[in-house]
């Protein structure tokens, strides 16, 4: 049976206020605890028997010390009260908010990044986070107004590519203004040149804005090459791409002119 104390620990890691206080996160599933646990000791574990019994054991086989992470063995329909999922798998577990880890000027001028300018909705920024993954690229800056990392659902969308992809917040024009001029700014505006049509570099930063209002004008200076994802329709369409979306066929098109 969870204690209150645990019940009470992990719902208030639903805030970003508590999660800086505690300087712990939830993840759930077996993919996304799986990707931490190769990467970070987990505080608490909180799984049925059968997860515990499967994943548990050969992870405990691979510390070096005795001391593991305290587990709590939890019926399905325990784990279902205290999920924050609609349909909970098998495990939650609290890991340690790791430090920041800003790259140097040289190595960010060297390869191609991402910058979010005032991305908000938690399930856009997980699935960026899961696309810059598979696209190969390892660090996203990000606006203090985009969403937090952290939040339960952004860690959840990203389905365990948070392990894999450095996230930064930071002032972006001051980060902007501190790199080499000759770092390319690609930046997805609707006056930009079409994508198909443009040279595209191996290295830079490709900004992608707000869902509602795109790159802010601050940032929206700082951008030195304007990119646009054309419509292909003949009919009415819609206004524009959902970030995700944008930033999905943006990428897909750097590494496939490599």
């Amino acid at each position: 049976m969870i204690s209150k104390s645990i019940v009470k620990l992990v719902r208030s890691l639903e805030t970003k206020k508590k999660r800086k206080k505690e300087g712990l996160f939830v993840a759930e599933g077996p993919k996304v605890v799986g990707d931490l646990m190769r990467l970070s000791r987990p505080s608490l574990i909180i799984a049925t028997e059968e997860w515990l019994s499967a994943s548990f054991t050969p992870y405990m086989k691979t510390v070096e010390d005795t001391g593991g992470p305290r587990v709590v063995a939890v019926t399905e329909d325990e784990l279902r009260r205290l999920s924050f999922l609609t349909s909970p798998q098998q495990v939650m577990a609290l890991f340690p908010i790791p430090p920041v880890c800003m790259p140097d000027a040289g190595y960010i001028s060297g390869r191609l990044s991402l910058v979010l300018d005032g991305v908000q909705d938690p399930g856009n920024l997980g699935t960026i986070i899961r696309i810059a993954d598979w696209f190969g690229i390892r660090d996203i800056f990000c606006s203090m107004d985009t969403a937090d990392l952290y939040n339960p659902k952004v860690v959840q969308a990203t389905m365990g590519s948070i392990a894999r992809v450095n996230v930064v917040y930071t002032d972006l024009a001051e980060f902007l203004d501190s790199l080499d001029d000759s770092v390319p700014v690609y930046g997805t505006l609707l006056d930009g040149s079409d994508i198909y049509s443009q040279p595209l570099s191996s290295n830079g930063l490709i900004v992608m804005g707000n869902e509602g209002n795109g790159i802010s004008p601050d940032i929206r200076r700082r951008v030195t090459r304007r990119l646009l994802i054309p419509s292909f329709s003949e009919a009415d369409t819609a206004e524009s791409l959902n970030v995700a979306i944008a930033t999905a066929i943006t990428c897909s098109e750097f590494c496939r002119r490599r």
